[in-house]
């Protein structure tokens, strides 16, 4: 959902099928299913208009539809990610509730006020132009619609050593930004009561307890799964994120807003 361009893939294989055993299966974000839970806490979802911004291969979709009822779309650039959770929405019998479609990036390509809720996670840390994407938020939310999200910010120092190191291991495109600028940003974009959440601490407990299990009951598993030179890639990924988030330069968080009446 980046900026107008051409779109390399990034999600691999083994990126995938290691989140999935990190994360669980359709997730390629943090948490879970329990995050999924804590982003759209409060919202009633039952048969409405859900957008799922960087669905990636479907599990936040399938929390959303199954288990809370919404009717949703979602999208992502990447057509391997999109014909995966495909399958697994035709798995769970929720092909008729989710319409999953890759998208150029750029603006939506939807109606002014096509949705009640924008949902996203680990999606708008790739975005560099942020403005204009809210922007794009707010024009397909209708009237008193909510923006909910969650995602993987910065401190206020500019990037370190550490976390350029750790940008190299992850090989993701990022543009970050802290938590405060998301909310000018938001405020910016015309969207009203602006809620920032930071969870850096709660994210930095379950990083180290990912990391101890990748060191000790995972080990074997994610061998089988990878072979060796990817677990210990992986492995050093997590290390290299834990270095980070203690010292406050990753800073997960949540931000929701409304579109005016």
């Amino acid at each position: 959902m980046s900026e107008p361009g051409a779109h390399q893939d990034e999600y691999h294989d083994a990126l995938i099928d290691m989140l999935e055993l990190i994360w669980g299966r359709g997730f390629l974000i943090p948490a879970g299913p329990e995050n999924v839970r804590r982003i759209v806490d409060g919202l009633e979802l039952r048969d409405k208009r859900v957008l799922d911004i960087g669905s990636g291969i479907g599990g936040p979709a399938m929390i959303l539809a199954g288990e809370l009822g919404a009717r949703v779309v979602g999208i992502d650039l990447e057509a391997p990610l999109v014909a995966r959770a495909q399958g697994y929405a035709e798995e769970a019998g929720l092909a008729d509730r989710i319409d999953f479609r890759q998208v150029a990036p750029g603006p939506l390509d939807f109606d002014d006020g096509a949705f009640d809720v924008v949902y996203s996670s680990g999606v708008f840390t790739q975005v560099e132009d942020k403005l204009a994407m809210f922007k794009e938020v707010l024009r397909v939310l209708e009237p008193g619609g909510v923006f909910t999200c969650y995602d993987w910010m910065k401190g206020e120092a500019p990037y370190s050593d550490d976390m350029r190191y750790w940008f190299k291991m992850e090989g993701l495109t990022y543009a970050m930004e802290t938590l405060e600028a998301h909310g000018r940003i938001l405020q910016e974009a015309g969207f009203a009561e602006v809620a920032l959440t930071d969870d850096r601490e709660a994210y930095r407990e379950l990083c180290h307890r990912e990391y101890d299990l990748m060191q000790g009951a995972l080990e074997a598993q994610m061998v089988e799964l990878l072979g060796r030179e990817q677990q210990e890639h992986f492995l050093e990924n997590w290390r290299a994120m834990v270095v980070v988030l203690d010292k406050g330069e990753l800073r997960p968080g949540f931000y929701r807003a409304r579109k005016p009446l």
